[in-house]
């Protein structure tokens, strides 16, 4: 008890606040406290706190894709390096003065030479493969499957146009494949599926011991004097990756030379198996062209994006919107509005913004060039493509 007979009360009280505000009603007191409590807080705190963690979070959303790219080179190494073979061609060397040019005997006859493919849609650009291919293919072996890699039901785009490809039919082995359709599974998984169904026809079509077999998707298309070439060497690697000229919708829009994945085998039975991945170190330089999205439909476009094996790259749905891709293909800008996939920070920042165009249309497929009114949109300065 204090002095003076009064009460001593421990009760807690807003004292600090009615030094702001002074005592007041019940309402008045509680805006008083919230306004003590806001005193100790920067406003620029606040700001970053309500509008600047909303808008990063956004900002993730909506291009964390691209800061992961970009951080690439700390997260991903680069593959080792491929051992690239020079490679020398003229056509008015002789075929043994081209062997040994390279380090190898020329043979008494040609191998003969297996040119096998899984097709999803691209029908002109599966015209100027194998006509360019024609003249030194024994076998063309096909497969296509009612599914694409996702999951979704496609037509036998080959089958019902098969009238177009009479000059390769006396050489065809065709076959199809039904789908799994098994609904949120990795794409990659159908994918290896159906390049399985491959591997069986091919040895449906009566490949043996020591022929060739190109291994590559319809789009990364050897020069047939690659091809003649290999047939006729003796001693080549059992496996050697192709070096493909790499270009995005068009001949117009030449992105780089990187392009590997394309292979050719010295057949072994038993071991050799379809792929399409790394499979030796050896690498023949400038052996033919890559033209990825090389469409004349903006449908076909639409149908690609949502079929093949990295439709995780769709990650909105405008980017499915046609007018959206014809602004991208004459820009030679991203479908995705992905960054460069490179293992360098130069190598990103060199390849930023859109592919310049390229006005050379010198050592392309020659049936392309032969038919330049039926391509015409496959050459520069053609990027406006059809509705389909």
């Amino acid at each position: 008890m204090p002095e003076g007979g009064g009460y001593y009360s421990s009760k807690k009280t807003d004292d600090i606040c009615e030094d702001v505000c002074g005592p007041t009603t019940k309402a008045a007191l509680s805006m008083s406290r919230l306004r003590c409590a806001l005193r100790g807080f920067d406003l620029k705190a606040l700001l970053v706190l309500f509008v600047g963690v909303p808008v990063f979070i956004l900002m993730v959303y909506l291009h964390g894709q691209k800061f992961t790219y970009f951080l690439r080179p700390i997260w991903e190494k680069a593959p080792k390096p491929f051992n690239p073979i020079p490679h020398y061609y003229d056509s008015n060397v002789t075929m043994d003065s081209l062997c040994r040019l390279h380090g190898w005997n020329v043979r008494e006859t040609p191998r003969r030479v297996f040119d096998a493919v899984l097709f999803s849609n691209e029908l002109d650009i599966l015209a100027i493969r194998w006509k360019e291919l024609h003249p030194y293919v024994s076998e063309f072996v096909l497969l296509e499957s009612n599914s694409t890699f996702t999951g979704l039901r496609k037509p036998l785009f080959f089958a019902k146009n098969r009238e177009q490809f009479k000059f390769v039919e006396s050489r065809l082995t065709y076959g199809s494949v039904g789908g799994r359709f098994v609904k949120g599974e990795n794409p990659f998984v159908e994918e290896s599926y159906q390049r399985v169904a491959l591997d069986q026809l091919i040895r449906i079509a009566g490949i043996t011991d020591d022929d060739l077999l190109i291994m590559s998707d319809v789009d990364e298309i050897p020069s047939g004097h690659t091809i003649n070439l290999l047939r006729w060497c003796d001693d080549i690697p059992e496996i050697l990756h192709l070096q493909l000229r790499n270009y995005l919708y068009s001949f117009e829009f030449l992105l780089d030379d990187k392009s590997w994945r394309a292979s050719v085998h010295r057949y072994r039975a038993g071991k050799t198996r379809y792929a399409h991945f790394r499979q030796t170190d050896d690498l023949l330089a400038d052996s033919g062209w890559h033209c990825s999205f090389c469409f004349r439909y903006i449908s076909e476009f639409v149908f690609k994006m949502k079929a093949y094996s990295h439709v995780d790259r769709v990650r909105f749905s405008y980017y499915l919107s046609p007018s959206r891709i014809q602004d991208v293909i004459c820009k030679g800008a991203d479908l995705f509005d992905m960054l460069p996939e490179e293992y360098t920070f130069q190598e990103i920042i060199a390849k930023l913004g859109p592919i310049p165009s390229t006005y050379s249309a010198v050592n392309l497929p020659g049936y392309l060039v032969q038919n330049v009114d039926k391509y015409r949109y496959l050459l520069p300065g053609n990027c406006k493509r059809e509705s389909g």
